[in-house]
């Protein structure tokens, strides 16, 4: 039984992988011609094929193989109909495991027609969606530290797929199209490697007792698989060596090189499933209940300070992998441009690093650790999120530097990782989502969405819905402000009088908000924050309508300012108008031509001549 459970379980890793690898060669490192596959691009279709239907049979195998674990019973027993129902629809595992098996289906489906760049990358982010899935009901999830264990297995399995799946779609493509994928997945493996290495060192270290743990056939699997990274890495040091060759590279070696390097990750992939099946040595010495720890995964935390709240750290190890990524890429950008001799902002940098701080803060920070654990502080962490650090990512300028930094296509009729953003930006989707109406929708309707149904209190009960809320918070900010403030292109000209009443209507809509969470009577999260058992939390009510007030207080600043910063630049805009039609006047003027004041009255005399000769 634990044998074809752990054959399964590999068949959907590896399968799962192998998608990610095809759709990521098809999508961006094989030439393609305006944004749709040409031949190289069709030719992975049969690995694709091949590989969903491999990870359709892995999830549905997972699926009844984990529920007969569970029950310690016979396969007959766990494909009974009200047992499967019951597991799928009520257990948290097998609500996240039907997910992974149900977003299996739909890539399998559609790897038969896909033909456009864009509609691969979205099955490459759902392939991505289901492989993750099962971590957040994972054994990681049962241990403490959530926010550091479930956040950096989620980074290891995403960055192994990157690496994993790509090496493995290399080996099937054509000595012709391997020499124009390889320089680009050689870059992608780098940034991938390094995030395989530093999220497993993490959660090893994390769930492992380095004392005692280190005799158990569980850490003996562990050293095996970083003993199997490590001769990873070295190859691909020599995959960067030999394509910095360039013109006399040896392909003939390279596929060889490359066929080693698949092996040994599919044996990597091997140990990782079994390390997926077994739980981790337990640390020694036996704990009290603690509603907290069994319910957030953490310790309570003593009662907030100032200090406490500035200096206190509890690692939310995705949020903290997503700005490292985008600090990465941001500076990447500036020493592109720096090298090209061209010069960016200190402004927007510094800008862009106040947001990166203020989100760190407010997820990782002393306000994210007592926002799991008050309302109150929750909603200042909301704040930080939707009102003050977008305001910083959006005065950073990301898409500029983007556009003005990503490459361009290998050929005049690839469109390129810059085209397909520009594409992006003007698709019916973007000019859709850059309107004032629906920003401010999303901005602002999306508080009563959350906070006044059933929403919050289900979000609240679970790591991915904590990890849904701040996420969203943060995109709903910066596309607000993004809008209103950008400097960024925009496919939507927004008139300075729109914005400002824009603001005007999210300055009322959210002091609406604020005064009915100020005034409610029940508490909101179904008694989640009650259910810690914090003992300085006092009354959850009053903390909930504590945490309206400071929604209030903290939400209309951002905007109040955001107000002044828009009616500034109309007028200077305004201004700058004036000037150049002033410019061109005296311009016209010097030239002894007539300015557009006296054309104008010229017409207005022609056109009152003509209606005299026609009365």
């Amino acid at each position: 039984m634990n044998l074809l459970a752990t054959t399964f379980k590999f068949l959907n890793l590896i399968g799962g992988f192998a998608v990610v690898g095809a759709l990521l060669s098809m999508a961006f490192l094989v030439l393609n011609k305006d944004g749709y596959l040409t031949t190289s691009g069709e030719k992975l279709r049969r690995l694709l094929k091949i590989s969903s239907l491999i990870w359709v049979v892995g999830a549905f195998g997972t699926i009844i193989f984990t529920l007969a674990q569970i029950l310690g019973t016979t396969i007959s027993d766990a494909l009974d109909v009200t047992v499967m129902r019951s597991f799928l629809t009520q257990i948290s595992l097998g609500k996240y495991l039907a997910f992974q098996a149900l977003l299996s289906m739909v890539v399998l489906i559609f790897s038969f027609a896909t033909r456009k760049i864009e509609s691969l990358i979205i099955l490459l982010a759902l392939t991505i969606a289901g492989l993750i899935a099962p971590v957040f009901e994972s054994h990681a999830a049962s241990s403490g530290s959530h926010s550091l264990v479930i956040g950096s297995l989620v980074i290891h399995v995403i960055a192994l797929s990157f690496w994993v799946g790509g090496v493995i779609a290399l080996a099937f493509l054509s000595p012709q199209d391997r020499a124009v994928a390889v320089p680009r997945f050689s870059q992608m493996a780098l940034w991938a490697a390094i995030a395989v290495v530093i999220s497993g060192a993490v959660n090893a270290w994390a769930r492992l007792n380095f004392v005692d743990a280190w005799n158990s056939s569980y850490a003996f699997i562990v050293l095996g698989k970083i003993a199997a990274t490590v001769i990873l890495v070295w190859i691909g040091y020599l995959h960067r060596k030999a394509l910095a060759k360039k013109d006399s590279i040896d392909w003939m070696g390279f596929a060889r090189l490359i066929s080693v390097e698949a092996v040994i990750m599919v044996v990597t992939v091997i140990m990782g499933t079994w390390l997926s099946t077994s739980s981790s040595p337990d640390r020694p010495g036996v704990q009290e209940f603690n509603p907290a720890l069994s319910i957030v995964g953490i310790e309570t935390p003593p009662a907030p300070t100032l200090s406490r709240v500035l200096f206190s750290y509890e690692p939310n190890a995705l949020m903290i992998g997503i700005l490292t990524l985008m600090v990465a890429l941001y500076i990447k950008g500036v020493l592109v441009l720096t090298n090209r001799g061209d010069k960016w902002p200190v402004g927007r940098t510094i800008a862009f690093a106040l947001g990166i701080a203020a989100t760190d803060f407010a997820t990782s920070g002393g306000l994210g650790l007592y926002a799991q654990f008050s309302f109150s502080y929750h909603m200042m962490s909301h704040m930080v999120l939707g009102m003050i650090a977008p305001i910083g990512l959006v005065l950073g300028a990301p898409m500029t530097l983007a556009l003005r930094t990503l490459p361009q296509g290998r050929n005049s009729d690839e469109r390129g990782v810059r085209g397909s953003l520009l594409a992006a930006l003007h698709s019916k989707i973007g000019v859709l989502y850059t309107n004032p109406i629906v920003a401010l929708a999303i901005f602002d309707g999306s508080l009563f969405a959350l906070y006044f149904t059933d929403l919050f209190a289900i979000l609240m009960q679970s790591h991915i819905g904590h990890l849904f809320m701040s996420l969203h918070f943060l995109a709903a900010g910066f596309l607000f402000f993004f809008i209103i403030i950008g400097v960024d292109p925009n496919p939507r000209r927004v008139h300075y009088l729109v914005q400002i009443v824009v603001l005007f209507a999210a300055m009322s809509i959210h002091a609406f908000f604020s005064v009915a969470l100020m005034s409610t009577t029940t508490l909101i999260d179904n008694g989640f924050y009650a259910s810690l058992q914090t003992p300085w939390l006092g009354d959850p009510l009053a903390d909930q309508k504590l945490g309206g007030s400071i929604g209030w207080a903290m939400g209309e600043i951002p905007i109040l300012i955001a107000l002044v910063a828009t009616f500034i630049n109309w007028m200077r805009d305004d201004s700058r108008e004036a000037k150049r039609i002033d410019r061109n006047t005296a311009r016209q003027a010097a030239m002894g031509e007539p300015d557009d004041l006296a054309n104008y009255n010229q017409y207005l005399q022609e056109l009152a001549q003509r209606d005299r000769k026609e009365s």
